[in-house]
Order: C-alpha cells, then sequence, then structure tokens
C-alpha cells in the first residue's frame, strides 16, 4: 500500500504540473506579433554572423521563457535545428515545442517509475526504460520525419522551379525578379522558402548571406550547389540564364538516378516480407502432398483418411 500511495503522489504531483502547460501551449495564442515576426527575421542572421545559441527571449508569454531554461542547451541547440529544417510550422512554435517535450519527459517519468514500482522485474524496467525513452525523443522523432518529407518536395520541385527562373530571366527579368515571379505563381515548401529569402534581403540582408541562409535552412545537396554557382556567376559576371540552364539539366539528371535508386531497392525491401509470408504457404501447397505420399510409401499405406 506504501508504494501505491507513493505512485499516486508522484502522479498527481505531475498531474497538477503538466496540466497548465498543456492547456498554455494547446490554447494560447501568440502576442507581439510585430516583435516576434521582426525577432524570426533577425534570429538566423544572428547565429549566422556570431554562433550564438538560440534565442528564446521574444517567447509570447511568461511560460515561454521559462521552460526553455529546464531544457538543456545542446539539446535545446538541437531542437532548434531540427525546427529550422522542418520550415518552422506556424501552428508549432519552439515554446510549444519545449512545454510538450517537458510534458512528454514527465509522463515518461511517470510511467517508468509506475511500471517498476508495481512489479520489479527486469522486463519492466526493460519497458519502462523503452517507453520513457520513446516519449522524451518524440518530438525530434516527428521533427525529422517533416523535414525529411519537407526536403524530398522541394528536391522534388528544383528543376521544374529553375526551368520556369530561366524562361523569366531570358524574358528580361532580373534574377530577384524571377524569384518573385516563381514564387508568385506556385505553392509548396520551396516557394515559402524563396519568399522567405526575398523577405530578408528586402529587410536589408546582403544577398549572398540570405542564399546562404536558405542553403542553411534546407540542407539540400542540389540547392547548396546551385546557390553557389549563382553567387559565383553574380561575382564573376556569368551569365545567370546559361547557369540557370546548367543547374536544371543536372538536377533532373539527379532526380532521375534517384528514382532509379530507390526503384533498385524495392526488391530488397520485398525480399522479407516474400520469405515470411508467400514462400511458407507456396512450400505447403507444393510439397503438402508429396509428403503425404511419402509418408504412405514408407509406412505401408498405413495413414488411412478417416470419414466424416
Amino acid at each position: 500500500m506504501g508504494d501505491l500511495a507513493t505512485t499516486v503522489l508522484i502522479g498527481a504531483v505531475f498531474l497538477a504540473l503538466g496540466t497548465p502547460l498543456v492547456v498554455w501551449a494547446i490554447f494560447t495564442r501568440s502576442v507581439g506579433d510585430r516583435r516576434t515576426m521582426l525577432t524570426n527575421l533577425q534570429r538566423e542572421l544572428d547565429q549566422h554572423r556570431d554562433g550564438s545559441e538560440p534565442d528564446m527571449s521574444a517567447a509570447p508569454s511568461a511560460m515561454g521563457s521559462i521552460v526553455p531554461r529546464l531544457v538543456p542547451r545542446p539539446l535545446l541547440r538541437n531542437l532548434d535545428r531540427l525546427h529550422r529544417r522542418a520550415g518552422r510550422p506556424a501552428g508549432w512554435p519552439m515554446e510549444r515545442i519545449l512545454v510538450t517535450k517537458v510534458i512528454l519527459t514527465g509522463t515518461g517519468v511517470l510511467m517508468g517509475v509506475f511500471l517498476w514500482r508495481t512489479q520489479p522485474s527486469a522486463l519492466r524496467l526493460v519497458i519502462a526504460v523503452l517507453v520513457t525513452a520513446f516519449l522524451v525523443f518524440l518530438p525530434e522523432m516527428l521533427l525529422s520525419v517533416r523535414a525529411t518529407r519537407r526536403r524530398e518536395q522541394i528536391a522534388l520541385k528544383m528543376p521544374d522551379m529553375l526551368d520556369q527562373l530561366s524562361i523569366a530571366v531570358e524574358a528580361g527579368l532580373g534574377f530577384e525578379g524571377a524569384l518573385a515571379h516563381v514564387a508568385r505563381n506556385t505553392t509548396g515548401p520551396l516557394s515559402d522558402e524563396v519568399v522567405r529569402t526575398l523577405q530578408d534581403i528586402q529587410v536589408g540582408v546582403p544577398r549572398k548571406v540570405a542564399y546562404q541562409l536558405l542553403g542553411e535552412r534546407i540542407e539540400l545537396p542540389e540547392l547548396r550547389r546551385f546557390l553557389r554557382a549563382i553567387i559565383q556567376a553574380e561575382e564573376h559576371g556569368i551569365s545567370v540564364a546559361r547557369v540557370l540552364s546548367i543547374q536544371a539539366s543536372e538536377m533532373r539528371v539527379t532526380r532521375r538516378l534517384r528514382a532509379e535508386e530507390k526503384a533498385m531497392r524495392i526488391p530488397v525491401l520485398v525480399a522479407l516480407p516474400l520469405f515470411l509470408c508467400i514462400f511458407p504457404a507456396l512450400l505447403v501447397v507444393v510439397l503438402g502432398p508429396a509428403v503425404i505420399n511419402i509418408i504412405e510409401a514408407f509406412t505401408g499405406g498405413l495413414i488411412v483418411p478417416t470419414a466424416g
């Protein structure tokens, strides 16, 4: 009874601490939109210049300023990097992710203590550790999956965007005007990043730095090669239209090679379900009658089918 009372007390403490955080994370709305917008525009530029840690001082509430202090700095930097790669979703700002991580960590610890105290055993200890680790790293996993899907969408749209940029530049538009034209006529994460880059340039960020920040946000090798080619073309006076045409053809080849690589993986991925699910049933159907005949031959026909 004493162990049960202790577990209930721990659960009540975590529930009392977690309920306000859950309510704040779900129902709160950001205030000070203008200050938040300006801070977001300058955050990555400041980090690029001096390599500083993520700035959470412009959080919209007192809760958002207290919770980041509970998270270790390396973990905070990793979360900010994953959040940036995921496109900084508007519905899940950094403060809300940190609050959710604290809640999940407390829930995982509580569940682990509960499983261990009810019936101590090696199996329950392993289950408690696995459940706690899963809940602790769940935000990172979700952000990583979202960032991977977003990067794949951008890689798929890159050759088409370069073709549109090449057409717009050859029609007489400047490179930034072509970027604005493509951003207005397309949708998706790549268009959003182009708009973000144009906004950075409009608020005074140098174009070279804005292009570098674009490559750091997406972390796509093809995009980084394209941005380096554009920067070198502007520095050395090379025709941007020619660079766009060459880069578009190279990215198209890269996209085809990536599709062929995924197609080559299919036999390997299909092999395991094939051996586990199809081959056993096939062996039973094909070899079953032969095995029955062999048994009848060696037992002298003693196997007699029973009447229904």
